[in-house]
């Protein structure tokens, strides 16, 4: 199954378009349409009417606070963000910090956006623990939060739109074994031990390995930042320790970097079967070549796009799912160019 759950595909011109996408075995799959709050990205004008703005002179004023701001990821994040914006006449700030590790200064850039008296506040948290004070100000104050991407452990936010990162990884883990033939020995790299995104990428792999092919073994799990450079280095020392291992998977665009330029250095293209998750140039050049066997993509501009909305709907008092996934797709050298993945692919 190329696909778990419904998503819109997106033009690169940024146009949403409604409808839900299919599955390998060409049946429409409809789950993310049966919870309320998931149709959040039809293009028609009934539906923007529907979601728009509350009228009169107010600014309605919407920080987007994500976990990082210089990767392509979060750019492409942004753009959904920014279109979102733009069709239903809200203002926002979307903000993150140079690097995923970062935490205090996600909390500065929180702090300061909350002097700004927001409408509401989209939040992807690095720690949410070390934000708990401010989320808690927020609620008091009457102000919605909408996670999105890794989502908030809180029980303050009113949704988070996020893909459901277990489910995707224990799909790429599906994969893994497969391409490995239900033996071998793998290792892990993931960002860290503490956002919500990692650890359920984490766990959703492992865990998914270690039931459906028990005899394939997961040597090593490395927590590299989601910083290519520093991913790159333990990757490296993990095959050099393990000269056996036969699959690598990398949990996000950084880690999935790192472990495509270990490989390169020592040359072990011919022996370790790679996967990853997110996209980017690298690893869409990767796949293409075929140095990556496949990777998940995410929605990235749904994701943002998504958020937005869901604030704005939160701040005219409308009910929403406490989570709306935003699905994912698995792709290869093979599928990468269909039209329900290529726009999910940025570069």
């Amino acid at each position: 199954m190329k696909k778990l759950t419904a998503c819109a595909a997106i033009s690169m011109s940024l146009l949403l378009m409604a409808g839900c996408g299919k599955n390998a075995a060409g049946t429409t799959n409809t789950a993310a349409n049966d919870t309320p709050g998931t149709q959040a990205m039809q293009a028609d004008s009934k539906d923007t009417a529907d979601t728009a703005a509350p009228a009169g002179d107010e600014v309605i004023y919407i920080p987007v606070i994500s976990k990082g701001f210089s990767q392509q990821f979060w750019q492409t994040v942004k753009m959904g963000a920014d279109q979102a914006a733009e069709e239903l006449g809200v203002t926002i700030e979307f903000v993150g910090p140079e690097s995923e590790t970062m935490v205090d200064k996600q909390v500065e850039m929180l702090e300061a956006a909350m002097n700004k008296n927001p409408s509401a506040i989209c939040l992807a948290a690095l720690d949410s623990k070390a934000m708990s004070h401010l989320l808690e100000k927020a609620r008091d104050q009457n102000i919605p939060v909408i996670g999105f991407d890794s989502g908030i452990d809180s029980d303050i936010p009113v949704t988070t739109a996020a893909t459901d990162n277990y489910a995707a990884a224990a799909h790429l883990a599906e994969q893994m074994g497969e391409a490995l033939g239900g033996s071998g020995k793998v290792a892990v790299i993931v960002t860290d031990q503490v956002t919500s995104s990692s650890i359920g990428r984490r766990d959703g792999f492992v865990e998914t390995l270690k039931e459906k092919y028990p005899d394939i073994t997961v040597v090593d799990i490395l927590y590299g930042e989601g910083d290519p450079l520093k991913s790159t280095d333990l990757v490296k020392a993990c095959l050099q320790a393990h000269a056996d291992i036969t699959g690598f998977v990398g949990l996000n665009e950084g880690s999935a970097v790192g472990v495509l330029n270990a490989v390169e250095e020592l040359k072990k293209f011919d022996e370790v079967t790679i996967m990853g998750f997110d996209s980017g140039k690298q690893q869409i050049e990767a796949v293409r070549s075929g140095k990556m066997a496949g990777a998940i993509t995410q929605n990235p501009i749904g994701i943002g796009y998504i958020a937005v909305e869901s604030a704005v709907k939160a701040i005219k008092g409308e009910t929403l799912a406490k989570t709306i996934d935003t699905g994912f797709y698995f792709y290869t050298k093979d599928n990468m160019d269909l039209g329900e993945i290529k726009p999910l692919l940025y570069d």
